[in-house]
C-alpha cells in the first residue's frame, strides 16, 4: 500500500496473489494481522540542516518528494523496510557475505553463509530467523537452495515455485546457508561467454539488505 499524495492521508492499499485468494474464499480467513513500513522513495541525503529559512525547513525537500503507487512485487517494492532497534544502538545492522562479487564457472559450486554486522551489540552474528536471498534468474543455477533454518516461513520459501518478471526467472530462498551451483547448460549461453544477475540478500531479524551481481562463466572445451 501506499500514500496517493503527502498532504492528505489517504491509503492506496492493493492485494497480492495471496491476498487475493484469501479474499475469494469469502470464508473469514482473509485476515491482516501483520504490516510493514518502508521508505523507498527518501533520498536522506537531500536533509539540509543548512536551510536558510530554519529548522522547519531542513526536510523540505523530503517532504515533497514523490511517492511510489502500490504494487504487490515485493521484488521492486519495500526493498528498505523500517525496523525497530534497542535504545542505544548507534550502528545500523550490515551484512557480511564474504564477497561483494561472485563468479562461477560452468558447474561450480558455492555455499555462502551469511553474518550481520553490528547487530544488537555484537560485532558479528548470524540471525536467528536466517536469510532470505532471492536470485534475480535462477535459470542460470542448477542449484539454488536454502538451508540450516526449519520453520513454516522457510520450508514454505525454499518449495516455492519461481516468479517471472520479463525474460527472468527469479526466486528466494530461506536458510543460514545459500547453496549454488552454476548451470551446465550450454544453450542458455547462446554465442556469450558469460551470463549476469543479482542476489539480494536480506536478514530476516535486522531488516539489512546486499546485494551483489553475479557472473557464470561458460565452460570453453
Amino acid at each position: 500500500m501506499g500514500y496517493l499524495n503527502n498532504q492528505v492521508i489517504t491509503v492506496d492499499a492493493i492485494l497480492t496473489k495471496k491476498g487475493r485468494e484469501l479474499l475469494a474464499k469469502n470464508d473469514g480467513s482473509f485476515r491482516i494481522t501483520q504490516f510493514a513500513l518502508a521508505d523507498d522513495e527518501i533520498d536522506y541525503t537531500l536533509y539540509n540542516p543548512s536551510h536558510p529559512s530554519g529548522s522547519a525547513y531542513y526536510g523540505e525537500a523530503l517532504e515533497n518528494m514523490p511517492l511510489l503507487e502500490a504494487f504487490p512485487d515485493d521484488t521492486q517494492i519495500m526493498k528498505y523496510k523500517l525496523v525497530t532497534l534497542p535504545r542505544g544502538i548507534a550502528k545500523l545492522p550490515v551484512l557480511d557475505l564474504g564477497y561483494s562479487a561472485i563468479t562461477l564457472k560452468q558447474g561450480a559450486s558455492l555455499a555462502i553463509t551469511p553474518q550481520t554486522l553490528s547487530y544488537l551489540g555484537n560485532a558479528t552474528t548470524n540471525e536467528t530467523s536466517g536469510y532470505s536471498a532471492t536470485i534475480s534468474d535462477v535459470r542460470l543455477f542448477s542449484t539454488f537452495a536454502g538451508v540450516g533454518i526449519n520453520s513454516d516461513a522457510a520450508n514454505a520459501a525454499n518449495a516455492s515455485s519461481t516468479t517471472t518478471l520479463g525474460i527472468n526467472v527469479s526466486k528466494t530462498v530461506i536458510g543460514t546457508q545459500i547453496n549454488l551451483r552454476a548451470t551446465t547448460v550450454n544453450t542458455l549461453f547462446g554465442s556469450n561467454t558469460q551470463l549476469r544477475t543479482t542476489m539480494t540478500v536480506i536478514g530476516l531479524d535486522s531488516g539489512a539488505r546486499i546485494t551483489i551481481p553475479i557472473t557464470i562463466t561458460k565452460t570453453i572445451n
